[in-house]
C-alpha cells in the first residue's frame, strides 16, 4: 500500500512539474515569469486583436489553367500521331465570377474527317477526365466531367489554404488561423485570422499575391502602349500570343508593352527553391532553381533560342526581360527588382508555391487590442467568480473533503493550460468558455464520488471501505458522462466553424484532465489522509 501510494505521488508531482514548465518555463524574475506565460499561452484574434480577412478563391482560374495545360499536351500528342488541326483555344474567364468555371471548355477545330477516329482515340485514352463532344464533322469540345470539375474546385481551395498558411509561417506568425470558410463544395472562401497584425494592407500584400510566375517567349516589343501595339497588328493579335505590360520601376519610366507567347515555357510550378540576392553591381535580384523535369524543358528551349528574348511574367506583369545568352537548365535569376523587400518577397512567394488561383477579398476587419483586453478581463473575472463560488460551496458542503476537490480542480486547470501551451494552440474567448465549463464538469465528478461515499457510510461500512467503494462505483458513471460529452464535442469539431471548434477542443482536453484529477489525484489524497488510520470512524465529508 505504501509503495503504491509513493508511486502515485511521484506520478502526480512529475505531471505537475511538467505542466508548470510548459506554462512558465524557468523564470528568473517576476517579469520573466509574466513574459514566459504570455509567450506560451497564445491568444487568439478575439483576445489579442489583429486582422480578419475572408478571401474568395477564383476557382475559374484553376479550371482554365487545367484546360490550357491539357491543350498543350494535346498538341504534342496530335503531332506525334500526325493528326492535323487548325486551332485549339479555351475561353477567357472573368475575375470575380467563379461560375465561369462551369463553362470552361477546350475547343479543337479543323480535325480532318478521315482522322476523327484517331483523334477520338487519343482523347479517350489520355484525357479520361474530359468529356468529348462533337460540334460538327471537324470541330470538337472537351469539357471536364462534373465529378472531376468539383474535385478540381475542392483541391484548388485546399491548396490555396496550404499555400497561404505556408506564406504566413514564413512570416513567423505562429498564431495564425487559415481555414476554409463555409461549406466545402458550395463556397470557395478562406478565412484568415492574424492575431497581433495591425496592418491589413501589408497582410493582404503578403498573403493575396497569387505569385503566378511564367517565363514566356517574347515575340515583339516593347510598344509604347497597348493601343499602339494593337494598331501595328491591325487590331488582331497573332494566334497564340498576348500583350503584357511591363511593371514600371519608377516615376520616370514610361509605359511599355510586349507581345509574348500565350503558353509559357515554364511556370512557377517547376520552381524548387528561390532566394533573394544581389548581382555584381549590387542590384537586387531573385535566384531560383528548377525541378528536374522543368530544368530539362527549359534547357531544350534556351538551347534552341539563343539570342531571343524571354520575359519573366509575375501576376500578369513583366518584371524582367532578358536575352538568352546560353543554354540554361536547372537555375536562373530574375533581375531588375527595385528593392531588397521586393526581392525577398518574390523569393518567399516562389518558395511557398504559387496560389493555384487568384483571390478576391470579400471581407476585411481590423480588431483593436482594446476589445481583446476587455474580453480577457471579462473572461478572467467570470472564471475567478465562478471558481470562488464553486470553492466556497465545496468547502461549506463537503467540509475537509472539499479541500480535496479544490486541489484536484486547481491541478485540472494547470493541466489544461499546459496542454494549450504544448500543443501550440491558440486560446480564444470560446476556449475560455470551455475552461469554465470544464471547472463545472470537474466539480460534478467530485460531487458524484462524494455522494457515493456518503451512501456507503450510511449503510454502516467503515470509512476505508466507503471511500474505496465510492470511487470504484462512481468510476463508470464518470466515464459515461465524459464519453458522451466527448462525442458531442466531436460533432461540434466536425461540423462547427473556428470558434466552435476551439470550444470543443478546450473542453475535450479539460475532460481528459478531469478523469486524471477527479479519480487518480483525489483518491491519492484520500489515501494519504487515511493511511495508518484503520480504526477511523468518521470522515469529514
Amino acid at each position: 500500500m505504501k509503495n503504491n501510494l509513493t508511486a502515485r505521488t511521484v506520478v502526480i508531482v512529475v505531471t505537475l512539474l511538467i505542466c508548470v514548465f510548459g506554462i512558465i518555463d524557468f523564470p528568473k524574475s517576476g517579469a520573466d515569469l509574466v513574459k514566459n506565460f504570455k509567450d506560451n499561452i497564445r491568444l487568439g484574434l478575439d483576445l489579442k486583436g489583429g486582422t480578419h480577412l475572408v478571401l474568395e478563391i477564383q476557382v475559374q482560374d484553376a479550371v482554365k489553367a487545367d484546360a490550357d495545360q491539357s491543350a498543350e499536351r494535346l498538341k504534342e500528342d496530335l503531332k506525334k500521331q500526325n493528326v492535323a488541326w487548325n486551332s485549339m483555344d479555351t475561353p477567357d474567364v472573368r475575375p470575380g465570377h467563379v461560375e465561369d468555371a462551369d463553362i470552361v471548355a477546350l475547343t479543337v477545330k479543323g480535325i480532318p474527317a478521315t482522322q476523327s477516329s484517331a483523334f477520338r482515340g487519343i482523347v479517350t485514352e489520355r484525357y479520361p477526365t474530359y468529356i468529348l463532344t462533337a460540334l460538327n464533322s471537324t470541330d470538337y469540345s472537351l469539357k471536364l466531367k462534373p465529378t472531376d470539375l468539383n474535385d478540381l474546385k475542392v483541391d484548388t481551395v485546399k491548396r490555396s489554404v496550404d499555400t497561404i498558411g505556408n506564406r504566413i509561417d514564413q512570416l513567423g506568425l505562429a498564431e495564425k488561423s487559415v481555414q476554409q470558410y463555409g461549406k466545402a463544395g458550395s463556397k470557395f472562401e478562406v478565412l484568415v485570422q492574424l492575431p497581433g497584425v495591425d496592418d491589413p494592407a501589408r497582410a493582404k500584400e503578403l498573403i493575396g499575391t497569387a505569385a503566378v510566375l511564367e517565363i514566356c517567349d517574347v515575340k515583339e516589343g516593347p510598344f509604347p502602349s497597348k493601343e499602339g501595339a494593337l494598331a501595328q497588328k491591325g487590331g488582331i493579335l497573332p494566334m497564340g500570343t498576348r500583350l503584357v505590360r511591363s511593371k514600371p520601376r519608377g516615376a520616370q519610366d514610361g509605359e511599355q508593352w510586349y507581345l509574348v507567347a500565350k503558353t509559357p515555357v515554364i511556370t512557377g510550378r517547376e520552381m524548387r527553391n528561390a532566394r533573394a540576392g544581389q548581382d555584381e553591381f549590387r542590384k537586387w535580384e531573385t535566384n531560383f532553381s528548377l525541378s528536374q523535369d522543368g530544368g530539362r524543358r527549359f534547357g531544350r528551349y534556351t538551347e534552341a533560342n539563343i539570342g531571343n528574348k524571354l520575359a519573366v511574367v509575375l501576376d500578369s506583369q513583366i518584371v524582367s526581360v532578358a536575352t538568352i545568352q546560353s543554354k540554361i537548365e536547372d537555375s536562373g535569376r530574375i533581375t531588375g527588382l527595385g528593392s531588397e523587400e521586393e526581392s525577398v518577397d518574390l523569393g518567399r512567394y516562389l518558395r511557398s508555391g504559387s496560389l493555384p488561383a487568384g483571390v478576391q477579398y470579400n471581407e476585411e476587419r481590423s480588431i483593436g487590442p482594446s476589445l481583446g483586453a476587455d474580453s480577457i478581463h471579462q473572461g478572467i473575472v467570470a472564471g475567478i467568480a465562478g471558481l470562488l463560488a464553486v470553492i466556497a460551496v465545496m468547502l461549506v458542503y463537503y467540509k475537509r473533503s472539499g479541500v480535496n476537490a479544490v486541489l484536484a480542480l486547481g491541478l485540472n486547470t494547470i493541466i489544461l493550460l499546459a496542454a494549450v501551451s504544448y500543443f501550440h494552440a491558440v486560446l480564444t474567448l470560446p476556449g475560455i468558455a470551455g475552461i469554465i465549463l470544464t471547472i463545472g464538469m470537474a466539480v460534478d465528478s467530485n460531487v458524484l464520488i462524494f455522494e457515493r461515499i456518503r451512501e456507503e457510510l450510511r449503510t454502516g461500512k467503515s470509512v476505508i471501505a466507503a471511500v474505496d467503494n465510492g470511487f470504484s462505483k462512481a468510476w463508470w458513471t464518470i466515464v459515461d458522462t465524459h464519453v458522451t460529452t466527448v462525442v458531442s464535442c466531436a460533432f461540434l469539431f466536425l461540423f462547427g466553424e473556428g470558434p466552435v471548434r476551439g470550444f470543443a477542443v478546450t473542453l475535450v482536453i479539460g475532460l481528459v484532465a478531469n478523469i486524471f484529477t477527479a479519480v487518480f489525484v483525489s483518491k491519492t489524497i484520500f489515501d494519504y489522509e487515511l493511511a495508518g488510520r484503520r480504526q477511523l470512524t468518521e470522515l469529514s465529508i
